[in-house]
């Protein structure tokens, strides 16, 4: 049997089962009711990691009662799979960490003020969006305090379609753009995003938080990623509130292809050429008027993002050094759990066929429904 993992806790994952209905049954019978199963990996996966968006095959106990608990045997092969690094110094190598798989959206949600905009973190979060070849959608909130014509034209140059909402107002857009997909929601915390996604799935209760008028900066109320259903289809899965955004996976090679009006312009360029330095081939490719300035600018902040440097070669490099700097000093403003995001490989290991503890399902999974 097949289920879709909603949630992800303490090696345990939530999965959606929706069973298909017996061949010869009659129209008429009412078909098969979807519903919540809690399994446990089982031992033959060995390291391999299970995160929310997967599709997994299922044996054993898939009833769904409560204190039962289905073995999960095979992870479905992946359309994407949006990953970060647990950071970008050498004494963590680099490592990878899965986020979410086989979302084809990712909403990057960021607050125009009250949290002031991170140019820098969103910079980080779109690479890893080309990395996963993902699509993206810049969504601004709080528009009713800060006005998003500066924010917006930063990223015009990258083709980055956008929405701008605010509490109480509209969301007939954000909806349009979000029907029929699986979006994975990312931002800092204090944007606004539990707001969001408690007035895009009322049934989802997930906690919201309030900025610090000191440090202006928010504190997790979201502590995993969990898949939530959209009424009017679709799925959004709501990530906790990231604090960095690691980029060391991801090559330069990767970031250049998503601009590809510039690629040309690299084969003039010294070997080794990280498109950031004096000798890069491309400043006088724009100067020939081939590509667009902006572009190439806009290149060079993601690539800067990505290798971890303090500046950022667009125009607000103080801006950026600043934005880095308050990611990094999160950590001491508050007393939330230090991980952005659950990495159940932690757990895993200890999860054996005789477990049975902790088997409810965890808190702003979505509610069972009906398949008619």
């Amino acid at each position: 049997m097949e289920g879709f993992v909603v949630a992800v806790d303490r090696g345990r994952y939530t999965t959606l089962v929706e069973p298909e209905r017996p061949k010869g049954s009659a129209q008429k019978r009412k078909p098969p009711q979807r519903r919540l199963v809690v399994a446990m990996k089982a031992r033959e996966l060995g390291r391999k990691g299970i995160v929310v968006g997967d599709r997994v095959a299922l044996v054993g106990d898939v009833s769904g009662r409560p204190d039962t608990l289905a073995r999960v045997v095979r992870v479905e092969p992946r359309t994407s799979m949006l990953r970060r690094s647990a950071d970008d110094t050498d004494d963590t190598d680099g490592i990878e960490r899965p986020v979410v798989a086989n979302a084809d959206q990712l909403v990057i949600v960021t607050a125009l003020a009250d949290p002031p905009p991170r140019p820098r973190m969103i910079d980080r979060i779109l690479v890893a969006a080309f990395d996963a070849e993902i699509d993206t959608l810049l969504c601004l909130t709080k528009s009713d305090l800060a006005p998003p014509d500066e924010l917006v034209a930063l990223y015009e140059p990258l083709g980055v379609q956008h929405v701008v909402v605010h509490k109480g107002g509209s969301l007939d857009e954000l909806r349009d753009h979000l029907a029929g997909r699986i979006s994975v929601l990312v931002g800092h915390s204090g944007v606004g995003k539990s707001t969001l996604v408690n007035a895009l799935v009322p049934d989802a209760n997930r906690a919201v938080s309030h900025v610090n008028a000191v440090t202006g900066r928010g504190r997790h109320t979201s502590t995993s990623a969990v898949a939530l259903e959209l009424p009017e289809g679709g799925w959004i899965i709501d990530t906790p509130g990231v604090r960095s955004f690691g980029l060391a996976h991801v090559s330069v090679e990767t970031v250049l292809a998503a601009f590809p009006d510039l690629v040309e312009g690299t084969v003039d360029c010294p070997k080794g050429c990280v498109h950031l330095d004096e000798d890069c081939a491309l400043d006088a490719w724009v100067a020939a008027g081939k590509a667009d300035p902006a572009r190439l600018e806009s290149l060079r902040r993601l690539l800067a993002s990505r290798e971890g440097t303090p500046d950022d070669p667009s125009g607000s490099r103080r801006e950026g050094a600043q934005d880095e700097s308050a990611v990094r000093s999160d950590d001491t403003d508050d007393d939330t759990p230090g991980p952005d995001y659950d990495d159940d490989d932690t757990t895993d290991d200890d999860a054996t066929d005789d477990d049975t503890d902790d088997t409810s399902p965890p808190h702003g999974e979505p509610v069972q429904h009906d398949a008619s």
